[in-house]
């Protein structure tokens, strides 16, 4: 942030050369009890920053979004284009962004009634797509996703005000605890990490595929996790999870033959439109961080 700009930053990240934990200063659940999770589900969201829901979908749509992830994969020209990002040291295909946009089966899965009822009552209002995208991790190689926080870098990065926002990942794979699943660690949504070191310029050109800067430090993870503990989200396809935006979480690399794949939506507050970015030399581009507040319809 300049010195001429006199937003309030509740959240300042990447200004100080040396890292903090406060306490977050926004409700995890800005809704009310009524929306499609019950209230002891919304109690273990509240506690956690997650919650694990199995058997979300199956059958023929399952199938359906795998063939449409298979036929994504082949396309030699989407390959090619700036949504498409590779592993870091090869060619393999990490992960494949702005999916919802796609007609077809990605388009319906974001509008689900569930998805985004559940949405509506975690944040209180009417959402739209912050960001969406399909993560593969393929069997032998598949690399890590280093621990961090999203909501610090759709902070710092992308101008997101407040803590209003989730994360919504439906498994289109067995997530097992051996190939790479997604691991949090329950009760850091809580605490709030600041990172150290500036943010270059298209810094998401380098941390799309291995993320340097918007990590946490040693010392803060390690006492997270001695707040919380680490848990794995762990399902068979057609799981669910949706995790808070400030919840500390990663993956470890795959090097089993079991691939992992997931298709992940973020639905944003229409009520926390993203500004200009609090800690970067400008916006990340539109496919990263949708500027489009339209509102999913219900």
């Amino acid at each position: 942030m300049t010195t001429t700009d006199v937003r309030a930053d509740l959240y300042p990240s990447r200004v100080a050369d040396r890292p903090t934990i406060t306490e977050r200063l926004d409700p995890v659940v800005h809704g009310d009890s009524s929306g499609p999770l019950d209230p002891e589900v919304l109690a273990g969201y509240e506690d956690d920053g997650f919650v694990v829901l199995p058997g979300f979908l199956g059958g023929e749509r399952l199938a359906a979004l795998n063939d449409e992830v298979d036929r994504l994969a082949a396309d030699e020209a989407l390959a090619e284009k700036p949504q498409a990002i590779v592993e870091p040291d090869s060619r393999a295909l990490r992960s494949i962004f702005e999916v919802h946009r796609l007609e077809g089966v990605f388009r319906d899965l974001v509008h689900d009634p569930y998805l985004v009822g559940v949405a509506r009552q975690l944040l209180g209002s009417d959402v739209y797509v912050h960001q969406s995208r399909v993560n593969l991790k393929p069997g032998f190689r598949g690399r890590e996703f280093y621990w961090h926080s999203d909501f610090e870098t759709w902070h710092t990065e992308d101008g997101m005000p407040r803590m209003r926002a989730v994360s919504c990942s439906v498994t289109l794979t067995d997530n097992h605890p051996w190939n790479g699943p997604l691991l949090l660690v329950a009760g850091s949504h809580g605490w709030y990490v600041t990172c150290v070191g500036a943010t270059p310029d298209r810094n998401f050109e380098q941390s799309l595929r291995r993320q340097e800067i918007g990590v946490p430090d040693d010392e803060s993870l390690s006492e997270l996790v001695r707040r919380g503990s680490i848990r794995h989200a762990v399902g068979p396809a057609g799981t669910v999870v949706f995790f808070e935006c400030n919840a500390m979480h990663g993956s470890n690399g795959n090097i089993t033959p079991q691939p992992r794949r997931n298709v992940f939506f973020v639905y944003n507050s229409v009520e926390n439109a993203l500004e200009a970015p609090f800690a970067a030399p400008g916006p990340r581009p539109e496919y990263i961080a949708s500027r489009d507040f339209t509102p999913v319809p219900v």
